[in-house]
């Protein structure tokens, strides 16, 4: 449980803490709170919010942007190395038939909330209003889903698993989706040269060039040097590169690291997120995960600060809308498509695991939160439908009660180890 709870620890508990002390500054001095959110830390840089003046673009640097668009690329970067490892590794989670069934229960984990999203604000009216925002729903707060899994399944239950692999893909469905259908400003792909070039660049002067050198040496010293004096070094420049072609290229420049990481030296294996074990791998990409713990744990905290600060009067259809996509959609979603995994393309389910409880982990995966509020921010432009969406986003936390109300109610049997 240690390892459990230092994750969520570091991901989680001060995001919470700085989303609950911008709720209450929001409502008690909502002038004071936008002030700070929107402060001007630079004028006329060449990274920040673009405005035209004259003509000219100009780019101001204020501290929303500095959070949310440059600092978060570090948070994003570790969910992608989440992601790679789990594709790329013999062993990853995201490798063979064991995991169909996840990835397409994953699939219906996305499109669900977006049909009752999209379909109830059709209902209402407010479609042309509020259509934007049809990926919040479709996120999944890995850390929480994972810790109120435990609660609901206990630490040895099969449906833990299948929940990791969902929750993985969901991470690697909602980068595309902010990447192909959330750009941050009027698109320029040949800027996209400039980000992969820096990651085709950086994996052969700092990875395949020294291997290559040290064929047939068995102390591989080239190797070496490159890790031990420049160690993380070559790979901070080639992120630095990639963020800003990623800026200049319209596309959200929080994504602006996702290049590079798969081009960082990795171990031959991973032991999964919450596996104690992964705390002594000491590879380059394994190590800078680790090193950046501590710097991730503060954005995150000011993330929430900067982003949850919503007054509870802009409570309105948005709101009710990511909630429904999220505790609707989101469980009906993934026990159909768990369904169709598992018996009608006969992938089957892992031994010990029902129906009942692909419905119930659908019901875990239902809470939004970091990515969701990530989403609200980028889907639509400060302003009511924005806070709206927030408070949904934040909301999303009653999906843990209904988890954990449906486990009992449908006779879920805690496993342990």
């Amino acid at each position: 449980m240690y390892r459990v709870w230092d994750f969520v620890s570091t991901y989680s508990l001060l995001l919470i803490g700085g989303a609950l002390l911008a709720l209450v500054w929001a409502n008690v001095s909502p002038d004071t709170y936008h002030h700070v959110v929107d402060f001007v830390l630079i004028e006329d840089f060449f990274i920040g919010h673009a405005h035209e003046v004259n003509g000219e673009i100009h780019r101001t640097l204020t501290l929303h942007y500095l959070v949310n668009d440059v600092l978060m690329a570090l948070f994003f970067a570790i969910a992608a190395k989440e992601v790679w490892e789990a594709i790329i590794l013999e062993e990853g989670s995201l490798r063979g038939k064991k995991a169909a069934t996840p990835l397409i229960a994953t699939l219906g984990g996305m499109v669900g909330p977006v049909a009752v999203y999209l379909g109830i604000a059709a209902v209402l009216g407010v479609f042309e209003q509020v259509h934007q925002g049809w990926a919040i729903p479709t996120a999944t707060d890995i850390a929480f889903s994972y810790l109120v899994g435990r609660m609901v399944f206990g630490a040895g239950h099969p449906a833990i698993r299948f929940l990791l692999l969902l929750a993985i893909a969901d991470d690697a469905g909602g980068l595309l989706i902010l990447a192909i259908f959330y750009p941050s400003g009027e698109l320029a792909p040949e800027w996209l040269l400039l980000s992969f070039g820096a990651a085709a660049a950086v994996f052969v002067l700092a990875n395949w060039l020294p291997l290559k050198l040290d064929r047939g040496r068995e102390l591989q010293p080239v190797s070496v040097w490159v890790r031990k004096t420049l160690s993380f070094w070559p790979y901070l420049i080639a992120g630095c590169i990639s963020w800003y072609g990623f800026q200049e290229a319209g596309i959200h420049p929080a994504l602006g690291l996702l290049p590079i990481v798969p081009t960082i030296p990795h171990a031959d294996r991973g032991f999964g997120m919450f596996a104690e074990a992964e705390e002594h791998l000491h590879d380059l990409l394994n190590s800078m995960e680790h090193a950046l713990k501590v710097p991730v744990e503060v954005i995150l905290l000011f993330f929430g600060l900067l982003n949850a600060g919503v007054e509870f009067s802009a409570i309105s259809e948005p709101t009710w809308l990511v909630l429904a996509g999220l505790l609707i959609g989101k469980p009906a979603g993934i026990l159909l498509m768990g369904w169709v995994g598992a018996r009608v393309l006969g992938f089957g389910l892992p031994e010990g695991m029902t129906l009942r409880d692909v419905f119930v982990l659908g019901c875990v995966a239902a809470i939004g939160f970091t990515v969701a509020l990530f989403v609200a921010s980028v889907a639509f432009d400060p302003g009511p439908v924005q806070d709206a969406a927030k408070m949904g986003a934040l909301f999303s936390f009653f999906a843990a009660a209904v988890a954990l109300a449906a486990g009992r109610l449908l006779g879920v049997q805690k496993v342990d180890y």
